[in-house]
């Protein structure tokens, strides 16, 4: 744990008791600080109070006595509103803060030249710091990760000369962050997202600019344009950038030149550093930015011989195109992290044929329609949950559709008809319903024409939905998934590496 010392004699109060408001809870009071710890949820204040948490409802606190609010930051800050606790602190003078400002204040007060590396960005964030983690972790180094991935920050060991701590972070960690100054920091790529809660997408891209802005290194995506011109603008005022492109790259860029991880400098020219290729938890294009931006944060600090053995042992991350196992020649991803269909388009990409595709949960705004260009290159598509009615009238005409309901059917119909696809056989028929009326499945469908026994089929979780309907939330679901998939005879799972 990480004793928070800045505020020792001080009253703090703290809104959120989820894990890192406990978290922080208990890094203050070790460091000597008074509490007034409280939450919305009548469940969460009684968990926090047996684990020793001072709670004080702030609801009827005066604040006058408080000197800041660290707040959750699933909680409003400006939109659509600002929550009831931000109106308080605003009308009391007091700063709002979250868990993350209060390490970046320990660290500078006790060894601010620690090595701290950030991580934003739309997409690809928690792939990427688990890799950065990953590649220091295998050049022996002491790594500490967390922050918006796994472990709440003030859980991990306190900053140190030769630790190193990767933290993933969203726009709303940056938002209360600020006096944020990592050594490095990493901005993927800026789509629009969090609308609601930044009111506008410049407002978005505004607070994730601050983090490379802040960073005494900026690593940064060139592959869109609200990224290319944050880099240009830390370039004019003197910030030392290194640019990340997915493809060919440039003077003083880091790209790939085919699968190689590669990069260029006035002196040094362009360097192959390592091949991508076979290694399953870097498949596909997103992963290409993924990989090269892990290189270009770390190159500084490890080996150039130790990145091979790096990338190859690398995991990847639970239920973000996880390779759970085989059946013969048949590979079992979880995808389930995909809860829209822009993350499934990666998943799809990643496998541009053989694709026995589970699809289906609660719906977004657009459903599978952006998807549209890749339905005639899937052999079967399995509806589950609420969306299928829905998802059915979208495919219908482009794949053939087998409704399934429930992912325990889905996958043991995909499992028998990709068994039967990579042995060149006719797929099993199945007696299903029609949608509504529109386009009535035919019971009979045969071979996918690509069918043979050179075939690489592949069956894919990628809901491109949330899980609600039928599960608590994606992790429950890509373990059901991942249950399934283990109890299949024959099947070889996938070794941890």
């Amino acid at each position: 744990m990480i004793r928070i010392t800045a505020f020792a004699g001080k009253t703090v109060a703290v809104f959120g008791l989820g894990a890192s408001g406990n978290a922080t809870v208990a890094a203050l009071l070790a460091g000597g600080a008074n509490v007034a710890a409280w939450d919305d949820s009548e469940t969460g204040r009684a968990a926090a109070l047996v684990a020793g948490s001072p709670i004080v409802d702030l609801a009827a606190a005066d604040w006058s006595q408080f000197a800041a609010l660290v707040l959750t930051p699933g909680v409003p800050l400006t939109h659509p509103e600002p929550h009831w606790t931000v109106v308080k602190a605003r009308a009391a003078g007091i700063e709002i803060i979250g868990d993350i400002e209060l390490f970046c204040r320990e660290r500078a007060a006790t060894c601010p030249d620690a090595p701290f590396i950030a991580i934003t960005g739309t997409n690809g964030k928690s792939t990427t710091t688990a890799l950065i983690a990953h590649i220091l972790k295998s050049a022996g180094l002491d790594v500490q990760m967390g922050g918006n991935i796994g472990r709440a920050i003030l859980t991990l060991e306190p900053p140190a000369q030769s630790r190193y701590h990767v933290i993933e972070m969203s726009s709303f960690q940056i938002d209360l962050t600020p006096s944020l100054n990592p050594s490095v920091g990493v901005l993927l790529n800026i789509t629009p997202d969090h609308i609601e809660r930044h009111g506008t997408l410049e407002n978005y891209a505004a607070v994730k600019e601050r983090l490379v802005a802040a960073s005494g290194v900026a690593v940064i995506g060139m592959d869109d344009e609200l990224c290319a011109g944050i880099a240009r603008r830390l370039e004019e005022g003197g910030k030392i950038v290194r640019r990340i492109r997915t493809g060919l790259p440039g003077i003083h860029e880091y790209g790939m030149d085919e699968e190689f991880v590669c990069f260029d400098t006035r002196f040094k020219g362009r360097v192959r550093v390592v091949s991508l290729h076979g290694i399953g938890s870097l498949r596909g294009r997103h992963n290409a930015q993924n990989a090269v931006t892990a290189f270009a944060a770390t190159w500084d600090h490890v080996r150039p011989d130790a990145y091979p053995q790096a990338y190859a042992t690398f995991p990847g991350l639970a239920h973000r195109m996880e390779e759970i196992g085989r059946v013969g020649r048949v590979l079992y991803v979880n995808d389930s992290k995909a809860t829209n269909a822009d993350s499934t388009e990666k998943a799809l990409l990643s496998f541009p044929r053989d694709v026995f595709w589970i699809v289906g949960g609660q719906a977004k705004d657009g459903g599978i329609e952006p998807l549209r260009a890749y339905f005639p290159d899937i052999v079967r598509a399995y509806l589950i949950g609420s969306s299928s009615d829905e998802f059915g009238k979208s495919l219908d005409g482009d794949a053939a559709i087998i409704p399934c309901g429930t992912l325990d059917v889905a996958v043991s119909r995909a499992a028998a008809d990709a068994a039967a696809y990579a042995a060149g056989e006719a797929m099993p028929l199945y007696n299903v319903q029609g949608f509504n009326g529109v386009g009535t499945l035919v019971p009979g469908i045969g071979p996918h024409p690509s069918s043979s026994t050179s075939a690489q089929p592949v069956v894919l979780l990628s809901p491109a939905c949330a899980s609600y309907d039928q599960y608590k939330n994606f992790e429950q679901r890509g373990e059901h998934f991942r249950h399934l998939v283990s109890a299949l005879p024959g099947v070889e799972l996938r070794q941890p590496k």
